[in-house]
């Protein structure tokens, strides 16, 4: 994007439907945007396996020579559930130990349509951002406009004031891939001064995993 400094995006976080969904299209956005990512040498970090559109996205990388990991529970890998992972496959004991590893191994995340679990693993991303835990850029896909309502439910909450606007900046959306990765290369984070003072101390596992635990 020429007059504007970009970040250096080696990796993203794909999240999607292990479903394709009723529209051919969703198909071939999700295969699209492996392409885009493949070619602007961006590796893939995704939740495993090779059902629905996250089977799309991760062939179309790997057979762009990049990069394939899929982070995934062990409890999905029992009878071959989810299929086989395209490239590296790293086990783990449950979602929340997959999301964390995503986040911190990911430069950017992407949302294409999904079900609940995509949504879940989004705004989880979001609400991260939003306390300062990580500050890289997030974005929905949307195609054919599958996220309008979405989109325009947080408008509603910025509206009713429970979304702050500095916060809603932190959601980015695009129609196409290569726009969605300009705009996520041209992020800047704004953290809320209040927020970004947290303190959020390693834990004492081996794996010097971050606490995200709130204690309300």
């Amino acid at each position: 994007m020429e007059g504007v400094s970009v970040r250096k995006i080696k990796k993203i976080c794909v999240f999607c439907g292990a479903n394709s969904g009723k529209d051919v299209a969703f198909v071939n956005a999700a295969f699209h945007l492996g392409e885009v990512l493949g070619k602007r040498k961006i590796d893939l970090v995704y939740g495993g396996g090779k059902l629905g559109l996250m089977g799309c996205v991760s062939t179309a990388v790997a057979q762009h020579e990049r990069q394939v990991l899929g982070i995934i529970p062990s409890a999905f890998t029992v009878n071959n559930l989810v299929g086989e992972t395209c490239g590296k496959e790293i086990k783990v004991a449950t979602m929340q130990e997959r999301l964390v590893m995503m986040m911190e191994l990911s430069y950017a995340f992407i949302a294409l349509p999904g079900g609940f679990g995509t949504l879940e693993e989004l705004f989880q991303m979001i609400s991260w951002a939003q306390l300062s835990i990580h500050n890289k850029p997030i974005g929905v896909l949307n195609i054919n406009g599958f996220f309008n309502g979405l989109l325009s439910f947080v408008d509603h909450a910025v509206k009713q004031e429970f979304i702050t606007p500095r916060a809603r900046k932190i959601l980015i959306s695009a129609t196409t891939a290569d726009e969605l990765v300009d705009k996520l290369q041209a992020f800047r984070f704004e953290s809320d001064p209040a927020l970004s003072k947290l303190k959020w101390s390693p834990s004492s596992s081996q794996k010097e995993k971050l606490d995200f635990t709130l204690r309300l």
